[in-house]
């Protein structure tokens, strides 16, 4: 369901869907690849890189869980539960959490719930691989969700929602404000804005 490339060696990272599978494909010979299977869990979909570029986290997304593979030494790290129901990351998103430091987010499809998943096994060991915070967004229904590393905003969308005005906006939190329990959110309503009122 999804394909990356390898930062630390010469392979693709195949996530094979219904299987549950995640092949390593070696292509330093091309006309011999070498191929490594992990299993993993079953629905694959989308995933990202941690910020490091080495930890690949797929979402297994029909059974709500996350899927870690370390690209470097080409093993599966762990499988953990998402926090929602039917993880969508897109990419997801890395940021520099105020209390967890570096994070992995993802959004859900079937609920509120944005989940953050630590890192960093070397400075922030006791967060490594686990969901260390969730927290609401607007509804169910999420696609995407986005930063950049010049950015002090996550953005999560929520395009899938049943509501018309939820689906046609995006949610924007303060990165910095993840250190409170419930940290609240900014609605950006692009739907309103684009002038279109039909077909949302």
């Amino acid at each position: 369901a999804s394909i990356v490339a390898s930062h630390y060696n010469p392979e693709f990272v195949v996530n094979i869907k219904e299987t549950g599978q995640i092949l390593l494909v070696n292509y330093k010979d091309i006309k011999n690849l070498k191929v490594t299977a992990i299993e993993a869990e079953r629905f694959l979909h989308d995933g990202g890189f941690d910020k490091t570029g080495r930890y690949f986290l797929v979402a297994a997304n029909a059974r709500h869980k996350i899927a870690i593979v370390d690209t470097k030494e080409d093993k599966l790290v762990s499988v953990i539960e998402s926090g929602g129901q039917t993880p969508h990351p897109g990419r997801g998103a890395n940021l520099l959490h105020p209390k967890y430091g570096p994070v992995w987010a993802t959004s859900h499809l079937g609920s509120e719930t944005i989940s953050f998943i630590g890192t960093d096994p070397e400075k922030h060991k006791d967060s490594a691989w686990k969901v260390v915070q969730k927290v609401d967004g607007q509804g169910g229904g999420s696609l995407f969700i986005k930063t950049h590393p010049k950015s002090d905003n996550l953005y999560v969308d929520t395009p899938l929602n049943t509501d018309a005005e939820i689906s046609s906006s995006v949610a924007v939190f303060k990165i910095k404000d993840l250190a409170k329990e419930k940290p609240e959110f900014k609605v950006l309503p692009i739907g309103q804005w684009s002038g279109i009122s039909e077909g949302a």
